[in-house]
């Protein structure tokens, strides 16, 4: 096993590597990391067309249960139409444990991604076309206002029973409406304000009914959204929203099944305060082993443990085309590391057989160096949001109005905004590979606002941040060129919450501090581990939070990284998201007019077609933009998860996936279909 000292060796000659020289000048010589030779084809598995198989395989550790009459035959525990997977290379081999890494319990995001298929619909390899998943087919009424999806009949949970519309009844009717599992309502649940509703028509026929037209739902259940999550992604967490939820097994832990008085008797006596507090656990499948699933693998130890285990789902609805149930792969076994320096070395030492989350990508070149030794391969993915290392400013602190009012004022975010030095940045921690300028998604993507929007307030300008500071009130400086705070003549200090996460966001966080002394600014950074900096943003207890604004390449899918729109994330004001997602009803309404006006645009959005939709969120980025709501610095590098290390041994590999949020990297390659060669 490599250690630390070996490793450090590695650092220490890294600028002298062959590989980082071929890696400079390749990218010197074509302007572009994309025609550099290192990026490969964007590819896929596809769904099957044609008839289902008739003849089903499955692994020999499960023909054994059923030989022992533990487990029902493989054509009694796969629908009857399954989903029929054609696998980007070969029909695979059964067996092996996928070896994975992940940071702690704070990391589930690493596990949900791999269980992405247990959504209703998905998007395809190349995250531009819904395609089955948990649901069979779904069509739209002319109108807008009804999603029908159509179910797979005879599909089960893990455990054996039956999957159908009375899972999502009962996850409507006794979750989601109950306020005191679900305080707020999803604001995806919603058209125009006017709450949805889901309705039974039969065992394999759902339908959810708005009063306005909702023609973007579809695509909110394919994406990574409140409602389109799936099981694994939105139950877990403390979340309510996925659309669906085990009926048979989570009624016993509910009131309206026995008492209130009973219920709580039975948190207390497992542990818990309360009955609501029991639920949430138990529905989280990265905690509780016994929880069903439909995804292709299911929890045997938990997340808080050291080693986050999972293995095969009998029951996984899914089949290749020669018939055999996936997933080929019988374990997932996530070791915890450390820390994300770990992770790096575990994958360099070839101890991982697959990981492209937390790989960093300043590490690149020695990762390159060292691709025989560990014996792996390594695939750039690249992005398509704005900003990797975003800034979003808390539109709502209170906690110190002089601080509240200067977040709130457009000609504050943007003098932060012009007094960073994104080249530098670039060079030193993408590598140059990145595209510095605002958080506006790629100019390849239907959302952009265009080239422009790239620049607005979003270059390095000392001399016009400084103009704009002085105007606000804020000329008067200390003895060491800092501002003064207008209201009691103290050091004006700005706080940058940070997590160490898929980047190491406090070091970028401290270079910004530094760019930040020529404007007069102190730059406070306060780094936090990732589940203490999310809980503390669902109190507005910060002033500004670094991460990235992933996901917002397609704002209508994962918008809460560019405006308040969700109350699980409260970057912009945890009051804010609540009064948008209750309509009005909770939180409080936005101070700042052009925020109201961007909350505006977005929520009628969901009523048009396609190409209107665009055109509206070019508007709602250009005000994203020219408010600077959120501060971007540079994007759409393959710096998250986008640097992949896959072991030679494995097939089915694809050159390039697409690691865009609603793709839920890396789902939309469908780890179910990898195996072992050998």
């Amino acid at each position: 096993m490599t250690n630390r000292r070996t490793f450090l060796g590695y650092a220490t000659a890294l600028a002298a590597t062959p590989v980082a020289e071929a890696l400079a000048q390749a990218v010197q010589a074509t302007g572009s990391v994309t025609q550099s030779g290192l990026v490969g084809k964007l590819e896929g598995p596809t769904p099957a067309g044609g008839p289902t198989p008739t003849k089903f395989g499955e692994a020999p550790q499960l023909a054994e249960l059923v030989k022992a009459g533990k487990l029902p035959p493989v054509e009694k525990r796969i629908p009857e139409e399954p989903m029929v997977i054609k696998p980007l290379e070969s029909v695979g081999k059964y067996g092996g444990t996928w070896r994975r890494a992940f940071i702690g319990p704070s990391d589930g995001e690493n596990g949900n991604r791999i269980m992405a298929s247990d959504k209703l619909l998905f998007w395809d390899h190349t995250g531009s076309k819904i395609v089955p998943c948990v649901a069979k087919s779904y069509e739209i009424s002319a109108d807008g206002r009804v999603t029908t999806l159509f179910l797979r009949k005879g599909m089960k949970w893990s455990d054996g029973a039956p999957f159908t519309a009375d899972d999502f009844m009962f996850w409507f009717d006794d979750l989601y409406s109950n306020k005191d599992i679900v305080p707020a309502p999803i604001a995806d649940m919603s058209a125009g304000g006017k709450p949805g509703k889901v309705v039974k028509i039969d065992a394999t026929t759902v339908q959810f009914v708005f009063e306005n037209p909702y023609f973007l739902f579809p695509s909110m259940l394919a994406g990574d959204t409140s409602i389109g999550g799936g099981q694994s992604t939105r139950q877990s967490g403390g979340n309510t929203a996925a659309g669906y939820a085990p009926a048979h097994y989570l009624k016993q832990f509910l009131p309206k099944y026995s008492s209130e008085a009973e219920a709580n008797a039975k948190a207390k006596a497992a542990g818990f305060d309360n009955w609501v507090r029991m639920l949430h656990v138990r529905k989280d499948w990265q905690l509780n082993a016994e929880l069903p699933t439909l995804g292709p693998w299911r929890t045997v130890t938990p997340i808080n443990t050291p080693t986050w285990a999972m293995e095969r789902n009998p029951f996984y609805y899914a089949v290749d085309t020669a018939g055999n149930q996936l997933p080929y792969m019988d374990r997932i076994v996530m070791t915890l590391a450390e820390n994300i320096e770990v992770v790096n070395l575990k994958a360099m030492a070839g101890e991982l057989d697959l990981q492209e989350r937390h790989i960093d990508l300043q590490k690149l070149p020695v990762i390159l160096e060292n691709r025989d030794r560990g014996k792996y391969d390594v695939h750039l993915d690249l992005a398509f949001n704005g900003a990797d290392t975003a800034l979003h400013v808390n539109m709502d602190f209170r906690g110190d109005p002089v601080i509240g009012k200067l977040l709130g004022t457009a000609d504050f975010r943007r003098a932060l905004s012009m007094g960073i030095d994104r080249d530098q940045m670039n060079d030193t921690f993408w590598l140059g590979l990145a595209t510095p300028g605002s958080s506006a998604p790629a100019e390849s993507m239907p959302e952009n606002p265009g080239p422009e929007w790239r620049k607005k307030w979003s270059t390095l300008d000392v001399a016009q941040a400084n103009k704009l500071l002085d105007g606000i009130g804020l000329a008067q400086k200390d003895s060491e060129g800092y501002r003064l705070r207008p209201d009691n003549g103290k050091r004006l200090v700005i706080e940058l919450l940070a997590v160490k996460a898929f980047m190491d966001w406090p070091k970028h966080a401290e270079m910004i501090a530094q760019h930040w002394r020529k404007i007069g600014i102190y730059g406070d950074v306060k780094e936090a581990e990732r589940g203490l900096a999310f809980r503390r943003l669902l109190t507005s207890d910060h002033h500004i939070f670094v991460w990235t604004n992933g996901g917002t390449e397609l704002l209508y899918l994962y918008p809460s990284w560019a405006l308040p729109t969700d109350i699980s994330n409260g970057a912009y004001g945890i009051e804010h998201a609540k009064w948008y997602a209750s309509n009005g009803t909770q939180g409080t309404k936005p101070a700042d007019p052009k925020m109201i006006e961007a909350l505006e645009l977005f929520r009628s959005a969901a009523a048009k077609q396609e190409g209107e939709r665009n055109k509206i969120a070019q508007d709602i980025w250009k005000i994203i933009v020219d408010q600077q709501f959120t501060i971007g610095t540079c994007g759409q590098s393959p710096a998250l998860m986008g640097v992949r290390m896959a072991s030679r041994r494995l097939g089915n590999i694809p050159g390039r996936t697409c690691i865009a949020q609603h793709c839920r990297t890396p789902g939309s390659a469908r780890p179910e279909s990898w195996f072992y060669k050998t």
